[in-house]
């Protein structure tokens, strides 16, 4: 299937954005692909001592909650401290139940795209309790590098797991 970055245009989205959304795009198209038929025993398990995949579906969907939220000029909520407090904590959240969140959060994701106007790209936004500097552009393109990364972790992890079990 063709990347889709190579698909064209996501409707909705202003054009400097678009590889923010492409990047959105096939990490949900990829971690789903992955898990299908994954079993929810594995969940958890760390080989090598690597991030487990639900770990990475907890980061993935709380990453990119606090960098829009940073995105919008706005400070992270109690609950948001708390979701990243508990990322890595095992949960008895199913695969269905970890996956069904982070499609919503991409989901939100793109929304939250489509409504950025283009002009407040370059505006400055502080990030986290240390104020440190960043821009709406800066928050948005480290929320698709970064839930790349993770993305690609997971199928890793996930690859191995399905391998040896």
């Amino acid at each position: 299937m063709t990347e889709y970055w190579l698909r064209g245009p996501v409707d909705g989205i202003p054009p400097l954005l678009q590889p923010i959304a492409h990047a959105l795009l096939q990490a949900r198209d990829e971690v789903n692909t992955a898990l299908a038929n994954f079993p929810d025993a594995l969940l958890w398990e760390r080989p090598a001592g690597v991030a487990s995949v639900a770990f990475h579906l907890q980061h993935l969907a709380g990453v990119l909650d606090r960098l829009f939220t940073y995105a919008k000029g706005e400070n992270l909520r109690d609950a948001q401290f708390s979701y990243l407090q508990d990322e890595g904590k095992a949960t008895d959240r199913s695969l269905v139940e970890l996956l069904a969140h982070f499609n919503q959060q991409v989901s939100t994701s793109l929304q939250l795209l489509s409504a950025t106007d283009p002009t407040t790209l370059t505006d400055y936004r502080a990030v986290g309790r240390g104020k440190l500097p960043s821009t709406v552009i800066g928050l948005l393109t480290h929320a698709a590098e970064h839930t790349m990364r993770h993305t690609g972790q997971l199928l890793v992890t996930v690859r191995f797991l399905n391998h040896t079990s």
